[in-house]
């Protein structure tokens, strides 16, 4: 989600769409998130580490 999101960022900036900047940020975010409660030791969507 994190590359996903990074990517989304960078098209929306190159090619000045506002959604996908919009989209982006979320998925950057969400990313982050379950990223760091995968990294804490959580069980995330059933599982123990999210990757």
């Amino acid at each position: 989600m994190l590359v996903l999101g990074i990517i989304l960022l960078i098209i929306g900036f190159v090619t000045g769409i506002s959604i996908l900047w919009t989209i982006g940020i979320v998925l950057l975010v969400v990313g982050a998130v379950l990223w760091i409660l995968g990294a804490a030791g959580h069980a995330v969507g059933g599982r123990k580490h999210y990757w």
